[in-house]
């Protein structure tokens, strides 16, 4: 079966100085949800951006506001980006003891619930999740910055955990991240992705070029 394949641009690699043009742009040249990425510089080596920025951004784009949180304690910071505007919260089955909880959480509140897993980290830690998830985000690179290189061993984790999906018959988002150029999207697609968050693959060249990228890794 052709799953529909969906393109979520990296604001990690757009101009922050015109974050808000940013957005619109990458709305405008199709894509379909718009990336986040939230570091504490505790859990990464990496510090980014909190739910001022998300409040910032939430009317320069309809699209979903997919918010990935690489930090610790999640949800003490889940229910501030509900209020922020996001539309889908992703926690890391790493970041603390009770993924469902926090997942449960976010559900409670309203929005679409994710989990992740880092490269290192086996697609079992999910498997107790799959009837709670909205989406899967599988790391292809270690998380903290963009610009990194793709993980091939990460393919078998996607074939993998595209069989765990197909078992519970639900229709949960496989989402990849790190890497993604028109080369491994092919790869990660054939693996069973069907969400592809790209950063610097999309903001390339200026907001003209948008569109293309976007069409690269689609196609």
């Amino acid at each position: 079966m052709t799953r529909p394949i969906y393109i979520a641009p990296s604001i990690l690699s757009a101009d922050f100085a015109r974050l808000g043009d940013e957005v619109r742009a990458a709305d405008e040249a199709g894509a379909d949800f718009i990336h986040v990425d939230v570091m504490d510089g505790h859990f990464v080596p990496n510090l980014t951006i909190g739910p001022d920025v998300v409040r910032a951004l939430r009317p320069h784009t309809q699209k979903s506001l997919d918010v990935h949180l690489m930090v610790q304690k999640p949800d003490m910071l889940i229910p501030l980006f509900v209020a922020a505007g996001a539309d889908i919260i992703t926690v890391h089955a790493e970041s603390g003891p009770h993924l469902d909880r926090s997942l449960q959480l976010i559900h409670s509140l309203g929005k679409k619930a994710g989990a992740t897993i880092c490269p290192a980290t086996h697609e079992s830690a999910l498997e107790y999740v799959m009837d709670t998830v909205d989406l899967i985000l599988l790391m292809t690179v270690n998380p903290g910055f963009g610009g990194q290189k793709f993980i091939a061993s990460q393919l078998r984790k996607i074939e993998a955990v595209r069989r765990m999906i197909e078992k519970t018959g639900r229709a949960i988002y496989l989402q990849v991240d790190g890497g993604i150029n028109p080369t491994t999207a092919r790869e990660v697609i054939a693996a069973g992705a069907d969400v592809l968050v790209a950063g610097s693959a999309v903001f390339t060249g200026n907001a003209a070029d948008y569109a293309a990228n976007i069409q690269k890794l689609r196609s």
